[in-house]
């Protein structure tokens, strides 16, 4: 990350934001503003902007993060393998930004199977459009 952006970075989020999105962090369960959110709209990447998931395909996954089945049609999603902790994951970024989200696990309900578990703190909910 260019110092520029590091400093824009620490100045628009907040402390739990920015460990999030830019050093891979991750907010304890049930804490987050989003894991309970029952509101329509679309949820955008905090750091840019990017529209990412809809409300259409949240669900109560019973993990304490927000879960979706499937990203936005069309959204810039990037996935990468990540092995930190002993284990294989699916690391979840912003194809825009590189913004770290969450991880994508293959347990998730029909019509996909995928369960996208993301941080509260690296989205924004927008209630205007969906």
């Amino acid at each position: 990350m260019e110092a520029t952006n590091e400093a824009q970075y620490r100045e628009k989020l907040t402390d739990m934001q920015y460990h999030v999105t830019q050093e891979k962090g991750t907010e304890p369960p049930f804490t987050g503003i989003y894991w309970n959110e029952k509101e329509p709209g679309i949820y955008r990447c905090i750091c840019c902007d990017t529209p990412l998931f809809s409300s259409k395909t949240k669900y109560d996954s019973g993990t304490g993060w927000p879960s979706f089945w499937e990203p936005l049609e069309g959204a810039v999603i990037k996935e990468e393998e990540d092995r930190s902790f002993g284990m294989v994951r699916t690391e979840v970024m912003c194809g825009t930004c590189g913004a770290h989200l969450g991880h994508l696990f293959p347990d998730g309900p029909a019509p996909t199977g995928l369960r996208y578990c993301l941080n509260s703190a690296s989205l924004r909910l927008d209630t205007e459009s969906d």
